[in-house]
């Protein structure tokens, strides 16, 4: 008896085209999309749009309230770990918390198995038994750091029918079937900010304005103020608004003195950082492993080594100094094309 497949589908190319693919190799399938609270729009005003992705793929589609959990969950996140000094990584909270969390359990509930999505990336079980998850060949695409946190009963029912796929050859397949996306925009890291003012955000959800303070360097000398530390983050040049005979970079963000410590870019260099609540997703290391290490989506893997504290803790030592690494944001240990693990920087 073939299990039924529930497929994530959010209006957009990449999850049109999950499904569709899917529906070639799987005899049951569901669609299932799901509402966070924080659409541009209210639910019945796009009521209709949503039941257009059920029909283009001649799916019957459930539309899921997952706003309470995704509220706790990411947007509350979100708040505190900016207002603690740190930048948070919604996505990396949400693939394990909301769509390999809530969802999941909600199309459990409705009769599915395993729950796709249209993540470019790939897992495959070894002959342990063990899932592995691997970077999708498109490496403009590739969104496996964002999975790294996905447990070994999460990668269990994950499914990734965009893991072989350039995002062109993605379009082009929406195109010979005629996908018209609800959601025609890329998705946004931070899909609940519609302005892009995060401290104009903060301050509505949490009823915190924005405080403003002062602006030193790395030797303790003032050189301006801030509107408010959770307008910057490690590594940050615009915004800080200060004539120097050399750019200022943010260096830290001093949140018991409400101070945005500033520096020159040789002072936003970090040899290691220390890396907390790691999920292992390869058989955790006993002894020092080399890695290839992310410390933000955008920026380049680093040789680096990871060298354990504990069961889910390490420092992550780099063979070059690396600039910006900021606590909050999520690091992601490689081994070629595979992700071995990761976890929140924290220092």
């Amino acid at each position: 008896m073939n299990p039924t497949i529930a497929v994530a589908v959010s209006g957009g190319v990449d999850s049109l085209v999950a499904a569709h693919l899917l529906k070639k190799t799987a005899s049951k399938i569901v669609a299932v999309h799901f509402r966070t609270g924080f659409e541009a729009e209210p639910a019945d005003r796009t009521r209709a749009r949503i039941q257009s992705i059920g029909d283009q793929l001649d799916l019957p589609l459930h539309v899921l309230d997952l706003s309470a959990a995704f509220r706790r969950e990411v947007v509350d996140y979100f708040a505190a770990t900016y207002l603690a000094g740190q930048t948070p990584n919604p996505c990396a909270v949400c693939n394990p918390a909301i769509k390999f969390g809530a969802l999941l359990r909600r199309a459990e509930e409705i009769g599915a198995a395993s729950l796709a999505t249209g993540h470019y990336a790939g897992v495959r079980r070894d002959p342990s038994g063990r899932c592995r998850l691997f970077k999708g060949i498109d490496v403009r695409k590739d969104q496996s750091y964002f999975l790294a946190r996905l447990t070994q009963v999460q990668l269990a029912k994950a499914c990734f029918p965009l893991a072989a796929l350039t995002k062109d050859a993605v379009r082009e397949i929406a195109a010979a079937e005629g996908f018209i996306p609800v959601n025609p925009e890329e998705s946004q890291d931070v899909c609940f900010i519609r302005t892009g003012a995060y401290p104009q955000f903060i301050a509505e959800l949490t009823g915190r304005p924005a405080e403003a303070g002062l602006i030193e360097t790395t030797d303790g000398n003032i050189v301006g103020r801030h509107p408010g530390l959770h307008a910057f983050t490690v590594g940050q040049r615009r915004g800080i608004n200060c004539p120097a005979a050399e750019p200022y970079y943010v260096v830290r963000l001093d949140r018991e003195r409400n101070r945005l410590v500033v520096g020159h870019k040789n002072e936003i260099l970090a040899e290691q950082c220390r890396v907390v609540q790691i999920n292992w997703i390869a058989p955790p290391p006993a002894a020092a492993l080399r890695v290839r290490a992310r410390v933000r989506y955008r920026t380049p893997e680093t040789p680096a080594t990871v060298v354990p504290i504990d069961a889910d803790s390490a420092w992550l030592r780099f063979d070059t100094p690396q600039p910006a690494v900021t606590p909050g944001q999520a690091a992601v240990f490689y081994d070629d094309s595979e992700v071995l693990g990761g976890g929140f920087i924290v220092n």
